[in-house]
């Protein structure tokens, strides 16, 4: 599973993860030169590139990706991780997500961690 997370993604939550998946194909918008680039910008490279994005941007990102959705456009998928979580149950959701689906089953989906 190729993964993207935004520039405010909790960085706990990413060392955490990477410690339990050392091999994880993850990139972080600081490093592919997107640092500050607006949403739909940021979808649109992640759709690109085939990433599902990582954020706790539930405020605009999710507008953003529906309309990607409603437009026909490619969104590999996007999964939205409510900031006050605790870190150790999203770092278990993301782990169990990772392991146990496929890529295909995001494109044109929006999830929310933690799951209930």
């Amino acid at each position: 599973m190729r993964l993207l997370t935004d520039e405010n993604f909790n960085g706990s939550i990413l060392r955490g993860l990477i410690r339990r998946l050392p091999g994880l194909d993850l990139v972080r918008i600081q490093d592919v030169g997107l640092l500050h680039a607006d949403d739909s910008t940021i979808l649109e490279w992640a759709a690109n590139e085939g990433r599902i994005l990582l954020t706790h941007d539930v405020a605009t990102i999710t507008g953003y990706a529906y309309e990607r959705i409603n437009n026909g456009l490619s969104m590999p998928g996007v999964v939205e991780v409510i900031a006050t979580a605790p870190i150790r149950q999203v770092i278990d959701d993301l782990y169990l997500l990772i392991c146990c689906s496929q890529p295909d089953e995001y494109e044109g989906k929006i999830l929310f961690l933690p799951f209930p």
